[in-house]
């Protein structure tokens, strides 16, 4: 080949990758408590949905009742999404169980959500409610030593950072992500107090420099809860690692 002719083609070459439209950030999607955005939240028809539409994680909250089992559930009182009233973390399994959730369903128990997930995909457990933590480490550490779950397959996240610090405490090994609605810049320090793995801030407090600065500080940025394509690409921009969203298709199909 001579030299003109090579020129030419290197030229070809540098004008074409100067002219591709760049790679979108790749984007880590979390279905917010299932897929609530179709089924009824935190229910075993929305962690269904989630896995079918193909996350590779699902967001779930967990509360302790007063007879000692942690069930599947977001609000501090029943009402909203039941036939019933009242504290969640005052009724009895036996009492849970007897409450229908919108769309006809149950609240399920832990272990319950963890059969039926069945390892198809990550699971991230949201402390939500007091005393959370030492349970969700023996449930989780039974489901790794007898049902073939591994440490991998979870994330303990809360807003209530003494949860936090106990799983820590209990679990070495196992991943944290520290949940805030403030500053996320405020949770760096107790993200390296924890050896955290993430920060996960509210949406509306993200910024493209608050991002760069926690991923400086060497942890992972999971935002919730974004629902709108818009949103969902300016959190793409901002260089996320993931979001968390109601409904986990749009954000897959960006």
């Amino acid at each position: 080949m001579n030299i003109k002719r090579l020129l030419t083609l290197l030229t070809a070459l540098i004008m074409s990758a100067c002219t591709q439209t760049p790679k979108p950030q790749e984007l880590f999607v979390i279905g917010h408590r299932g897929a609530m955005g179709y089924e009824t939240e935190n229910t075993l028809a929305s962690v269904e949905k989630a896995v079918e539409l193909g996350v590779p994680m699902i967001e779930i909250d967990v509360f302790k009742i007063a007879s000692g089992e942690l069930v599947v559930f977001h609000d501090d009182l029943v009402d909203k999404l039941t036939d019933g009233s009242g504290p969640i973390e005052e009724l009895t399994l036996e009492q849970v169980k007897a409450l229908t959730l919108e769309g006809n369903h149950q609240i399920p128990t832990l272990e319950e959500v963890l059969d039926a997930l069945d390892k198809r995909t990550a699971l991230n457990i949201e402390l939500k409610g007091a005393n959370t933590a030492g349970d969700s480490v023996r449930i989780v550490r039974q489901y790794i030593s007898e049902k073939g779950y591994t440490e991998q397959d979870f994330v303990f996240s809360s807003f209530r950072w003494p949860e936090l610090y106990r799983v820590r405490e209990l679990a070495p090994d196992f991943d944290i992500a520290v949940l805030t609605g403030e500053d996320p810049l405020d949770a760096i320090k107790t993200a390296k107090a924890l050896k955290a793995v993430a920060i996960n801030p509210w949406y509306k407090r993200v910024t493209a420099e608050n991002v760069a600065a926690i991923h400086e500080a060497g942890f992972k940025v999971f935002t919730y809860t974004v629902n709108e394509a818009e949103d969902i690409a300016l959190m793409r921009s901002y260089k996320v690692d993931g979001i968390f969203c109601n409904y986990p298709d749009r954000a897959l199909a960006q």
